[in-house]
């Protein structure tokens, strides 16, 4: 399980990686996975994120009171909408297609800006 959970957590780190430069994939969230998996598989590379010096203080947070620091929040609203748009834009959904994943999209962005900050 430790080998599972340690390639998963690589995985979250890449996966956060890429969200880096990419508008609509989130960084924050596979940084939390990616702490979670090396929590239960590679303590020096979870004490290695915990102190990274621009993730460390954000993933405290969360670990802390489950915050989402402000400005994470904006961006998140702000990847949230460029992303639909994209969506309708790229794909042309039918209305009940469209609805649909602009209600998922709502849903995951209601409960960011529901956490502290």
């Amino acid at each position: 399980m430790r080998a599972l959970y340690f390639t998963l957590g690589l995985a979250c780190i890449a996966l956060g990686f890429i969200g880096a430069f990419l508008p609509v994939l989130p960084t924050t969230p596979f940084l939390i996975l990616a702490a979670g998996c090396f929590a239960r598989s590679s303590p020096r590379f979870e004490a290695w994120l915990l102190r990274h010096p621009r993730f460390g203080p954000v993933l405290a947070q969360w670990r802390a009171r489950g915050a989402i620091p402000r400005k994470a929040k904006a961006l998140a609203l702000g990847g949230v909408a460029s992303g639909f748009l994209v969506f309708l834009a790229a794909v042309r959904p039918g209305p009940v297609t469209g609805a649909l994943v602009g209600l998922i999209m709502l849903s995951a962005l209601a409960y960011v800006l529901s956490r502290p900050s």
